[in-house]
């Protein structure tokens, strides 16, 4: 799996060197965002906007002390991203592979209606066969069952096994197929879809970083005592939503569905009436290349609004200028900024660009962690305790300006602390790289890091 996933990163970075050096991100910093006295946010429902003062009310009961300062980062991220927060819904977190596969699995099962599911890898192994057999048979029970699985990230996988899937009456579309001959949309194949979401009867919806694959069938230690029990999972997070904000997802696997040409859907009821199940501020930030980069304005909002702490956890972590600055300024401001990252290479050069930032990094006083049991993959942040986000992107330039990204906003304290939580269990498993250690490393690291950074936006 690691191999594959090596493969397929160089294979867009040569990619990327003949079709995209021209790109480049928008400066958030000079964008016309103010949030001007008395703004509230947009808070939304199924039914709809709900007036501007119950919106107060209601940000009120959730931000309590920290109220005018999270509300202004929500009146200027609304701004930058177009995305307003939704109201009403419940929030749960999955922490690894089995307890997310568990999870969707339970919801593919209850299916009566329609499963939409979109994902970057879908694997022939064990737990991807056993997905499809599940997805199959929900099908043939009548439920309607639709994929949209990208091309690259499914590279390794026989095109049997989805041609099985598709006789048993799933509908599948390949994002992007590498095969020009099966291409339905216009040939951009440096733009992949990176996104995880699974939409059951437009009541129940998932997303964050958990692909389709036996590398997530065993637990990746989260609350273990023990580091050397069996065979270790990959270190992921996933997040189960129920309520008003499940329709945002169904919405943008709609779009990207169309955007595929792909044949017309069929006769599902995508939108059922939702109702409040739960309490939880959600926003919905899909992103892509054709888009307005949402993901990376919130992400450089927030760090800029922090006060207290910025905890992030990134699998691929290529910061760009922006990025970079606003985390250093934040530690320099007396933030405490911890970020954990991975400390196994697998001979992938993302790993050596991302370190070849460390230096600065640590002289701002940020601290860099990295995780040396389970393969990371995970990509979350919480910030002063209040505002999260869980989903697909890495902090780095492709997942900014070259994928098809999906993560969600939360701005709830005590889902907020539930991540926090899993930060700190995280740690345990964790070594913190120090200034001094860095200082000792080897010529050939040193190496390895130059020459990565010189590749670090085709990566």
């Amino acid at each position: 799996m690691c191999w594959r996933l090596l493969k397929s990163r160089m294979f867009l970075v040569c990619l990327g060197w003949l079709l995209c050096a021209c790109a480049s991100l928008q400066d958030v910093g000079s964008m016309d965002l103010t949030a001007p006295a008395g703004a509230v946010p947009t808070v939304t429902t199924a039914q709809g906007p709900i007036s501007k003062k119950a919106g107060g009310t209601l940000l009120a009961s959730h931000w309590k002390n920290s109220y005018a300062d999270a509300k202004a980062l929500a009146v200027v991220e609304e701004q930058a991203t177009g995305k307003p927060l939704i109201a009403g819904n419940k929030v749960t977190l999955l922490y690894d592979g089995p307890q997310t596969m568990a999870s969707m699995m339970e919801a593919i099962r209850s299916a009566k209606n329609h499963i939409n599911l979109e994902t970057y890898i879908f694997d022939q192994d064990a737990l991807g066969l056993q997905f499809a057999e599940l997805l199959m048979a929900r099908q043939r029970a009548g439920v309607q069952v639709h994929i949209i699985y990208d091309g690259i990230g499914t590279v390794g996988t026989p095109q049997s096994f989805f041609d099985n899937m598709r006789q048993a009456g799933i509908h599948l579309v390949a994002f992007n197929p590498i095969n020009p001959l099966k291409l339905v949309a216009p040939w951009s194949l440096n733009h992949r879809d990176h996104r995880k979401i699974l939409v059951v009867d437009g009541k129940i919806g998932f997303t964050g970083g958990v692909n389709i694959s036996a590398t997530y069938a065993n637990s990746s230690l989260f609350h273990s005592k023990s580091a050397g029990r069996g065979s270790v999972g990959w270190r992921d997070t996933h997040i189960r939503i129920e309520g008003p904000a499940v329709a945002a997802l169904q919405w943008t696997f709609l779009v990207t569905w169309a955007n595929q040409r792909a044949p017309e859907l069929s006769d599902s009821d995508f939108f059922p009436a939702l109702h409040p199940v739960g309490d939880k501020l959600v926003r919905i930030l899909p992103s892509g290349p054709d888009g307005d980069q949402e993901i990376y304005s919130a992400y450089i909002l927030a760090i800029n609004a922090a006060t207290k702490s910025i905890h992030i956890t990134c699998a691929y972590f290529v910061p760009d200028a922006q990025i970079l600055d606003a985390l250093t300024k934040a530690a320099r401001r007396g933030v405490d900024v911890q970020i954990i990252l991975p400390g196994v290479a697998e001979s992938d050069t993302v790993f050596y660009a991302g370190r070849s930032f460390y230096g600065d990094m640590l002289k701002s006083g940020i601290h860099i962690h990295e995780m040396q049991i389970a393969v990371l993959h995970a990509k979350t942040a919480v910030i002063d305790q209040l505002w999260s986000t869980v989903g697909s992107a890495n902090i780095d330039l492709r997942s900014f300006m070259h994928n098809y990204e999906m993560n969600a906003v939360v701005i709830d304290t005590a889902f907020s602390q539930a991540l926090e939580s899993a930060f700190a269990e995280d740690l345990r498993h964790c070594v913190e790289v120090t200034t001094q250690q860095w200082a000792q490393r080897s010529l050939a690291e040193r190496l390895k890091e130059w020459t990565a950074r010189r590749l670090a936006y085709w990566l």
